[in-house]
């Protein structure tokens, strides 16, 4: 299973609007996401807009691939870009990848 944990920037002012549409996303949205492999997705969002998200798939790659050529996925995606600072392109695309650097399990 592949970690992966991003980050992007909320804009302060649309914050509480950004809470509010993940309160209870779009249903077929949820099914595209988990039909495509988004498995143990989250998203942490601090008072500054800061934004962490965190997702298990057997393959990151693929399931992004399969997520973009849903058509929920555009709406989704054009509906919530404005919400983000200093992104160029979709929002599931712009994001920055951060590297994994500790994982307890494969310690033990």
């Amino acid at each position: 299973m592949e970690r992966v944990c991003f980050q992007l920037q909320v804009r302060p002012e649309r914050i509480p609007e950004y809470r509010q549409r993940h309160a209870a996303i779009w249903p077929d949205m949820a099914r595209a996401l988990k039909d495509t492999g988004w498995n143990n997705y989250s998203l942490f969002l601090r008072p500054d807009g800061l934004l962490i998200g965190y997702v298990e798939c057997e393959d990151f790659a693929a399931s992004q691939a399969a997520m973009a050529d849903t058509e929920v996925n555009a709406r989704w995606q054009q509906e919530m870009g404005p919400f983000f600072v200093a992104l160029e392109g979709r929002p599931d695309e712009g994001f920055l990848r951060l590297d994994e650097v500790f994982h307890l399990e494969d310690q033990l």
